[in-house]
């Protein structure tokens, strides 16, 4: 790879990056072509970029960053070997979610280390990030929350208006009697 190969590489992986929610490092050794073939249609259903990587450009690529650049020494100490890497726009959580299904199912890929929303996790944390609620999940459970007690309001509004009902009614029959 030449010197202009290399910074194109450097550029799309920096464009990669600072366009991304989140990033999962992880070892790719040991899968087989069919494991990885399954891996990519799950990240692409989900709209997840997955790409291997030359580990000296992504530190280059890294330095360069604006948004990641303060992580380089933590994430370049992790850069050896195969290094494939994850970029998740949309939902943070949804790599987490698909590692750690593969992992349980072959005990491969595995985690290096992960970029979520600029906060770094360890492969130890997988389970934790996998378990994390999608935007969609927590929005619908605000909106339940703040359902509930309308909901509450007015069905607590409804009886308050039926024993008002019920009382004027029996208010109604002893006057007719």
């Amino acid at each position: 790879m030449n010197k202009e190969q290399k910074a194109e590489s450097v550029k799309e992986i920096k464009e990669l990056i600072e366009s991304s929610e989140a990033m999962y490092f992880m070892d790719f050794a040991g899968l087989t072509v069919e494991n990885v073939n399954d891996l990519r249609k799950e990240f692409y259903k989900s709209d997840i970029k997955y790409k291997v990587v030359k580990n000296t450009l992504t530190t280059r690529a890294l330095k360069d960053s604006e948004k990641y650049s303060k992580h380089v020494e933590a994430l370049s100490e992790l850069l050896h070997g195969p290094t494939g890497i994850v970029f998740a726009y949309k939902n943070p959580a949804a790599p987490a979610k698909i590692l750690k299904k593969f992992a349980d199912k072959i005990d491969k890929p595995k985690l290096k280390i992960a970029v979520v929303e600029n906060e770094i996790y360890d492969s130890k944390q997988l389970n934790s990030l996998a378990s994390l609620p999608t935007k969609e999940e927590v929005i619908s459970g605000i909106l339940g929350s703040l359902n509930s007690p309308a909901s509450g309001i007015v069905g607590s509004i409804n009886a308050a208006m039926s024993d008002l009902f019920s009382v004027i009614e029996e208010v109604a029959k002893k006057r007719a009697a």
